[in-house]
């Protein structure tokens, strides 16, 4: 007899897991994302930089916003996630279905690539409002008491948006949004899977190094130390961890520029009735200009820091979900 088909969660437990893995990683992350938006604006157009360095920003904002500042527009955080990296993670498993072969063959790394950057930018589209709510709600604090928006929460910053500016204005920056999402999924695609195999590899050499060192006898210092880094790289987290934060170095190096334009765009006001930006190229020809060109990187510290330990907390809560769910669900 046959064995039978194990069991699966249904993708809607998939898609639903995916977005609560995400918006648990950001609950530990948010703190990074409010400094990289403070420090993109700051300075903005002919002004002083308001922050030195992004350990500035977070302590001026603990200073004079208290411990809850560096939450400011954790609620908009978790609707972009569960929005965002839902609709993502959804069109994805729906593509790659589709890609792969009658056989079972999964899509070649290009087609990969593509399906990766088709549902990055589509999740994008839909996560925008949140996004506009998000880069609204962190910029508030350094503002004038007189121009804060004031918004209690991101539910009353989408009806206030639509209401004042019009429903539009939810998916203003959203070209950009979209870019930067394909650039972030191109990037952290191709990064992260050179990153991880490099690093096995350099595992397996490491390995090879001390069965060389025994058959030579040499010092114990030196076997030691081949000790040590000969255990380092398997296929496990800490592997992942690593490849992920060498993906989000070039990742972010990347995404950057786009990045802040997003963030000018979705935060500028109308100024006599006219927009301060036109378009993204306009953003970029300015902070050049009036800021100078590695302006583009402001924040490139905390964007960094949060990019790694997003994906391996987002990685460690989802695996979390389907253990528990295999074993009380689909085992019972």
């Amino acid at each position: 007899m046959a064995d039978a088909k194990p069991k699966t969660s249904p993708k809607a437990i998939k898609f639903l897991f995916g977005g609560l893995a995400g918006m648990g990683a950001t609950v530990f992350v948010q703190p990074l994302d409010l400094v990289k938006n403070r420090m993109q604006l700051s300075g903005q157009g002919t002004k002083a930089r308001e922050y030195k360095t992004s350990f500035h920003a977070l302590f001026s904002i603990l200073r004079n916003e208290g411990v809850g500042g560096i939450y400011t527009g954790l609620s908009a955080g978790l609707l972009r996630q569960a929005t965002y990296t839902t609709t993502r993670l959804g069109i994805y498993t729906i593509l790659f279905e589709k890609m792969t072969s009658s056989d079972g063959r999964p899509p070649n790394f290009f087609l990969k690539a593509l399906i990766g950057m088709t549902a990055g930018a589509i999740g994008a589209f839909v996560g925008t409002p949140a996004e506009v709510a998000l880069i609204r709600m962190t910029a508030d604090g350094r503002l004038p008491a007189d121009q804060r928006r004031g918004y209690k929460n991101v539910f009353n910053a989408l009806v206030r948006i639509t209401k004042e500016e019009g429903v539009t204005t939810l998916w203003r920056g959203c070209i950009p949004t979209m870019a930067r999402a394909v650039v972030v999924n191109a990037a952290q695609l191709a990064s992260y899977s050179q990153s991880k195999q490099a690093l096995l590899d350099s595992g397996a050499q490491h390995t090879h190094a001390l069965t060389h060192a025994h058959s030579l006898s040499v010092t114990h210092t030196l076997h030691d130390y081949v000790c040590v880094f000969s255990g380092y790289f398997r296929d496990d987290i800490l592997c992942h961890f690593c490849a992920s934060m060498i993906s989000g170095l070039v990742t972010t190096a990347a995404s950057m520029p786009v990045d802040i334009v997003k963030t000018r765009i979705q935060n500028m006001k109308m100024i006599d009735g006219k927009p301060e930006y036109k378009n993204g190229l306009e953003v970029l020809v300015r902070v050049v200009g009036k800021e100078g060109f590695f302006s583009l990187w402001k924040g490139f510290t905390p964007y960094y820091a949060r990019l790694g330990p997003h994906t391996v907390l987002t990685f460690i809560f989802l695996e979390q979900m389907n253990r528990l769910y295999k074993t009380y669900v689909l085992d019972v």
